[in-house]
């Protein structure tokens, strides 16, 4: 089944902040964890009959070939996950926080999945269709211990919050709400091209979700070795649109298009360009299952249509002909992500249920085989596996093959990280990872514990950023809503407030802003009590006369500090030029941290963290100072003071430029918690 060569098993995320941008970034290289010439090759084999999984094999009753040369198994793992019922002695963790959620993910007995729902590509009404199948999927087929996290098209990777809240996937669930071939845009981004042509609106659109398919896979990658899988809900890709919806300006349908009803294209040159659409679309689903195959994950695209009879609509006046061409090429790129995943395309059924229950199914119990290539391809070309079995009746699947690197490829791995580069290091770099789009403002989130009401402290903060539009264009204010797992507001405001701001300075214990030297450019935070859980948080920003500019989401899982035994709060970086900015910020606890984590040599890096520990008592901190790789280059003194966070003060000036990593140790009687920071420093 998957076919995942164990060089790339530790890639770093370079699309951790997947944004909603037409280019997606370009993955950083691989990182080295093993041989280059060892082959992890995932069979599941089934009952031909029933359908059921088999797990008696013996490792003498496989064979295996890579292009068609035999290969010696090396390894032989059955891979059997069992659910955890009432009846089990230990019941599964819930997810407080980003720590749980690293921790619980590498557990063999946790199935990962997203779940994801591209409403670019599924129609009003469809969506309403598919909802009862994947909540049913929901309630009945996930076991307590497995971990799910919900996705869009435009949801930035390093948003995603993987959860065991069946109720908050339903809620999820029932909000999804289809797109396709609905060009009004939701968000300024959108706004940017809904005066497109349509093909051009729909190539963008197709560039997002395969971007956020990559970033998936990625983020799924970095969480742990094994099997994971993306449930891709979606209608499949449309390479071209037929006249009739062939608009010259997406958000103004029927406005300046002549097509007739029934109307085919029949222009030679048009038709070549249909090709090339084709070709290309094609072309980049190849990037996305590479990806896959790369980090181990699976794509099951679950089709909303059903038994499909028709693509469009009878009002739209599309040919029959064009009508059957566009369904099954729509469709046909569902097979192709899902058979070159080794995953399952959910299509031209109505009972989708069976289907989702296959899923389960094939995440629950499969073999794992791993073989040293006696080729040892460096070539950069695709290598076809072929597995077999010596049983009779049962049915095998694999992965067909995997694309080998080539010598440049491993000369960069092997002389940027090591073979057992730290996962927790690597994650840290992740979040240096910059958004590939322009953004007009940048943002933080962070936690910390808050009053003794069962309640904790959430901080937003953002910085606008310079815009190429100019002045008019820069953010000035933000309207911030953030929403509980149970859908009920918890904070909703302008950040900065212009009533609080005309009534005078802030009340105690508020952030105040940052010293007016640190920065040029609009910048505001703000503190509201949330409970501990799942937080939606909405951002729209706005510039000086009022106009949307830009607008995103965020997920944050606010920890329950009450319950923990031990836990950090989430660190808050500062950045002092002069001695008096360092003072300014040492002497006030509440200062505004900065969103960005760029430094230069020049300037000094301070941070403020909170450590707690059962019963109310207060951890000892340590902090080291890593390289990219994981090294540790020297201690950092932690000062700490009675009824104050810990505060570290780093000067940058000996430091060569390049990425670090800050390792932050809290130890007690109760247990013990790590804290990863990275930033980067220039010239």
């Amino acid at each position: 089944m998957k076919v995942h060569v164990l060089l790339a098993a530790g890639l770093l995320l370079a699309q951790a902040q997947q944004p909603p941008a037409p280019t997606p970034a370009q993955p950083q290289r691989p990182v080295i964890r093993s041989g280059i010439n060892f082959v992890s090759v995932d069979a599941i084999v089934t009952d031909k009959k029933t359908g059921d999984v088999v797990l008696d094999m013996k490792p003498d009753e496989f064979e295996v070939r890579e292009d068609k040369k035999p290969q010696k198994i090396d390894t032989f793992d059955v891979v059997k996950i069992d659910e955890i019922t009432r009846d089990t002695p230990y019941a599964p963790k819930e997810i407080l926080s980003e720590s749980d959620m690293e921790t619980e993910a590498k557990k063999p007995n946790v199935r990962l999945f997203i779940l994801f729902l591209d409403d670019y590509h599924v129609k009003r009404g469809n969506d309403m269709a598919v909802r009862q199948p994947l909540i049913d999927f929901v309630q009945n087929q996930l076991a307590p211990q497995d971990m799910v996290a919900v996705m869009y098209p435009l949801t930035p990777a390093s948003g995603l919050t993987f959860t065991r809240s069946k109720s908050s996937l339903v809620g999820a669930i029932n909000h999804f709400e289809g797109r396709k071939f609905d060009y009004v845009p939701r968000n300024e981004f959108e706004e940017r091209y809904a005066n497109y042509p349509t093909q051009q609106v729909e190539s963008i659109r197709n560039d997002i979700t395969m971007g956020a398919l990559r970033a998936a896979a990625y983020q799924l990658g970095a969480m742990r070795e094994g099997r994971k899988s993306i449930i891709f809900v979606s209608e499949g890709f449309t390479a071209n649109l037929p006249l009739q919806l062939s608009n010259p300006i997406a958000s103004m349908p029927g406005i300046g298009n002549p097509a007739q009803p029934g109307q085919d294209v029949t222009d030679p040159r048009a038709q070549s360009q249909q090709f090339f659409n084709s070709t290309d679309v094609l072309s980049r689903l190849r990037d996305v299952y590479e990806t896959c195959n790369r980090n181990n994950t699976s794509i099951y695209a679950v089709d909303p249509r059903g038994l499909a009879a028709f693509e469009y609509d009878i009002n739209q006046g599309v040919s029959g002909q064009t009508d059957r061409t566009n369904l099954q090429a729509t469709t046909d790129t569902l097979h192709v992500l899902a058979d070159n995943s080794d995953g399952r395309a959910i299509v031209n059924r109505n009972d989708l249920a069976a289907g989702m229950k296959q899923i389960m199914r094939d995440a629950s119990g499969y073999y794992l085989l791993g073989y040293t290539s006696t080729a040892a391809p460096t070539d950069g070309k695709f290598h076809t596996i072929d597995v077999r079995v010596k049983r009779p009746n049962v049915e095998v699947r694999f992965r067909k093959g995997y694309w080998a690197y080539t010598t440049e490829d491993v000369a960069r791995a092997s002389t940027e990280a090591k073979p057992d580069a730290n996962p927790e290091v690597t994650a840290a770099l992740n979040t240096l990872v910059e958004p590939a789009r322009e953004h007009s403002a940048r943002f933080w989130t962070g936690t910390d514990r808050g009053a003794a009401d069962g309640q904790d402290r959430v901080t937003f903060v953002w910085e606008a950023l310079p815009s190429k539009d100019g002045p008019a264009n820069v953010a000035a204010r933000v309207q911030l809503t953030a929403t509980g797992a149970d859908g009920r507001p918890v904070f909703r405001g302008r950040v900065p407030d212009p009533s609080a701001a005309a009534a005078g300075p802030p009340p105690n214990g508020a952030p105040a802003p940052p010293p007016a030297s640190m920065s040029a450019l609009p910048s505001a935070s703000v503190s509201f009590p949330a409970p501990p859980g799942q937080l939606d948080i909405k951002i729209v920003v706005e510039n000086e006369r009022g106009q949307v500019i830009d607008s995103t989401v965020q997920s944050v899982t606010v920890p329950d500090y009450a319950r923990t035994q031990v836990s950090f709060s989430t660190p808050r970086l500062y950045r002092a030029r002069t001695a008096r900015e360092a003072l300014q910020i040492r002497n006030d606890v509440d200062a505004a941290p900065i969103t960005s984590r760029d430094f230069s040599r020049g300037e000094r890096l301070m941070i403020r963290i909170d450590a707690y520990a059962a019963a109310g008592a207060r951890p000892e901190v340590t902090a080291k100072l890593l390289n990219r790789a994981g090294g540790a280059m020297s201690e950092v003194p932690v000062q700490a003071a009675d009824g104050k966070p810990f505060l570290i003060d780093l000067p940058l000036a000996p430091l060569a430029a390049g990425e670090y990593v800050i390792q932050l140790n809290a130890k007690s009687a109760s247990g013990a918690a790590q804290q990863m920071i990275a930033f980067h420093v220039g010239s």
